[in-house]
């Protein structure tokens, strides 16, 4: 239960140290273009403690999620000093605004993406791409009718299985059965099946290939009839080294952000079902959870000592949030970047016509549109804490 508790207080702290750097990419860029920054707060809550440096009042609150970066002049709304009037935020050029709005999602993705390449050269990335690399060889390999008996064959004292008789270890990686590529598990494990005898199998081992003879028997396998089998499992995850880390992390930051904007296309979709699941239905592992709920698992995945998993979740979570903060709607940060550049192309379109540029949008005329994205924005919020309380999401 410790572990428990201290993985979910952890997650929640990573999360809420997320959310400061997100306000910390809009402090040190608006600070780089020579805005006005009033005050920098990490946290939400009653004050802790704050200081003044350099015109910038500094400090944390106690509850440690969120937080806020006070740029003068952000919206026309905002009352200036005129210290403050010629360094006004909507006073500055296009791009020099899209920059600072963007600077807090783009932390996100940072974040994200330094998380993974930690988790490749240490504990490894999830094994998507199903690399045909061993995680082990079997004993043996035996007739089986069930999937556990494929799992844990009957073996006699001593006997070993095929790959480990013929000298493959855990660590290599498959490349070729009987001269025909296996770029992936799926593709090895069917060479393999239709295979039989002593069969030419090329591996990598430490960047060199390596053949070896494995004599291949027939087997039952459940469902299959019999087939090949050489008595092996794949990895679940692959590590690597600091230079092959940046590419891998790469693949895999542009796969989790595919995942993450289809699961925000599906969202309003799955909002049923998260009320469903709040009175009473079964909760499906694919709605939605909230900060609450991720930080449930990251409890259980410190729990089940899958640290892995748990800095998934949390890069997961960047990832999320920095998307979910570009969408143009207000008052998320790309709501602000579609203002900017409505701004923008209706200026030029003016010009063309010969008129004078219009001034800054009218965030009173927004005020309605606004407030009713927060409230649906709420709804969404308390429907998932809800869920996640009441029925959560679980690893097993």
């Amino acid at each position: 239960m410790l572990a428990y508790l201290g993985g979910f207080a952890l997650f929640v702290l990573c999360i809420g140290l997320s959310l400061g750097l997100h306000e910390a990419g809009h402090l040190l860029s608006a600070k780089a273009f020579g805005l006005k920054v009033r005050r920098y707060f990490v946290g939400i809550g009653p004050k802790m403690f704050s200081f003044r440096r350099g015109g910038t009042e500094y400090g944390v609150k106690w509850i440690p999620l969120g937080g806020f970066c006070d740029i003068a002049g952000m919206t026309t709304l905002d009352e200036l000093t005129p210290d403050e009037q010629r360094r006004a935020m909507y006073q500055q050029k296009a791009w020099k605004r899209t920059a600072v709005m963007a600077a807090g999602p783009v932390t996100h993705f940072l974040l994200g993406f330094v998380v993974l390449y930690a988790l490749a050269a240490t504990l490894g990335l999830p094994n998507t791409t199903e690399k045909p690399v061993l995680a082990s060889v079997a004993g043996c390999v035996a007739d089986a009718k069930t999937a556990d008996q494929v799992s844990h064959p009957t073996c006699a004292p001593g006997r070993l299985g095929p790959a480990e008789a013929a000298g493959i270890r855990s660590g290599d990686e498959i490349v070729a059965v009987a001269g025909k590529a296996t770029p992936t598990w799926t593709q090895m494990v069917t060479t393999v099946r239709a295979a039989s005898g002593p069969t030419q199998v090329d591996v990598v081992r430490d960047g060199r290939r390596l053949s070896f003879t494995v004599d291949i028997p027939r087997v039952e396998r459940p469902g299959a009839g019999k087939v090949g089998a050489i008595g092996a499992t794949p990895v679940s995850s692959l590590q690597y080294g600091p230079l092959d880390a940046f590419g891998a992390t790469t693949d895999y930051t542009g796969q989790m952000f595919v995942q993450t904007w289809h699961k925000l296309i599906e969202f309003p979709q799955r909002v049923p079902a998260v009320v469903s699941a709040i009175f009473g239905g079964e909760r499906d592992p694919d709605t939605p959870i909230s900060v609450v709920g991720a930080s449930r698992l990251g409890g259980e995945a410190v729990q089940a000592g899958l640290w892995s998993l748990f800095f998934l979740l949390l890069a997961g979570m960047n990832f999320f949030l920095g998307v979910f903060n570009l969408l143009p709607l207000l008052p998320l940060d790309g709501g602000h970047i579609a203002i900017i550049w409505y701004e923008r192309v209706r200026d030029w379109v003016r010009r063309l016509r010969g008129m004078e540029a219009g001034g800054p949008v009218d965030f009173t005329k927004l005020a309605t549109v606004t407030m009713v994205l927060v409230l649906i924005g709420g709804l969404f919020v308390a429907l998932t804490i809800t869920a996640d309380i009441v029925n959560p999401v679980r690893l097993t």
